[in-house]
């Protein structure tokens, strides 16, 4: 196929079997706070994505190398590359840092509103993946919902909490932008391997820099808890990344971001349930408000 027919080709539908792969990377992906939250008293948290992204990079690089894709070829990528690379970094310093200060349940609702920042950007970046009256209602209520999660009296909830929400808000909406300049610009046209390589190739360094920066240091043996949490986070939160970059390529990017409604519903499972945290009257109005506006936004038109 040629580049100027890919760049024609319509968004495939969603089949059975990448939907059952999305709902089991949700489910990896809503114990991924509970993650961080059990490994943050061994390991700092901006040095824990140090170690996933560089560990996921020996794991993808081995990848590519059994499969034959070619990493070296010039395809006009770099620039989108960079730019990638760096709000990758940016993403993830923002959701370890705001990891300190808010709770794993806060922490997957407010990461997972990137469907949302994909969906405005999509009206002007992606013409083929407009929105529909009832996905605009979506939108509507997921920032109700972000509202109500912020605004609402909740005796758990003070300045220091709300500086963590914002960082995670921030993780989402960076995210959402890393998945606009995927499908924005040449990086739809390559390899997903090739992309993720150039996110974490680049983002390695930069949150190094930032660990040192920060002073963070690990000032004993990591525990058998935070080592096995450690594990899941390299070895099977690094697994999905391929995975989530080829249904990005592959699929409207509308539908596979929002399909992603389950996660803050794992999420809020697995923190109310392995860390004991609370589960308000007003959050559980947050949750149920995104969840919806996620289901919405996910709808055909």
């Amino acid at each position: 196929m040629t580049i100027s027919q890919t760049q024609a080709a319509a968004p495939r539908a969603l089949e059975a079997g990448p939907i059952f792969l999305i709902v089991l990377m949700c489910l990896v992906w809503g114990l991924n706070q509970v993650a961080i939250k059990f490994a943050l008293p061994d390991v700092p948290p901006i040095l824990q994505v140090v170690i996933r992204s560089g560990g996921g990079l020996l794991i993808v690089l081995a990848w590519a190398f059994w499969r034959g894709i070619p990493l070296t070829r010039r395809d006009g990528t770099l620039v989108a590359g960079l730019v990638s690379g760096v709000l990758f970094a940016a993403e993830f310093i923002m959701i370890f840092r705001g990891m300190l200060y808010t709770s794993a349940s806060r922490a997957s609702l407010f990461l997972y509103t990137a469907p949302f920042f994909v969906a405005l950007g999509a009206r002007w970046l992606l013409p083929g993946e407009r929105l529909s009256a009832p996905q605009w209602l979506g939108l509507m209520l997921c920032f109700l919902g972000i509202g109500a999660a912020v605004g609402l009296p909740q005796p758990n909830v003070d300045p220091t909490v709300l500086l963590g929400d914002a960082m995670l808000i921030a993780g989402g909406a960076l995210w959402g932008a890393t998945t606009l300049v995927m499908k924005s610009t040449r990086l739809r046209l390559v390899a997903p391997e090739k992309t993720l390589i150039y996110q974490l190739a680049i983002s390695v360094p930069i949150m190094a820099a930032t660990s040192v920066m920060a002073g963070e240091e690990v000032t004993h043996a990591p525990g058998a808890v935070a080592a096995a949490w450690m594990v899941f986070q390299v070895a099977v939160v690094g697994f999905t990344f391929p995975i989530w970059f080829t249904f990005i390529q592959r699929y409207a990017a509308t539908r596979v971001s929002a399909f992603t409604f389950l996660v803050p519903l794992f999420g809020v499972a697995a923190g109310c349930l392995l860390l004991n945290e609370p589960f308000t009257p007003a959050f559980a109005v947050a949750v149920g408000l995104v969840v919806t506006g996620l289901v919405l936004v996910n709808r055909r038109g």
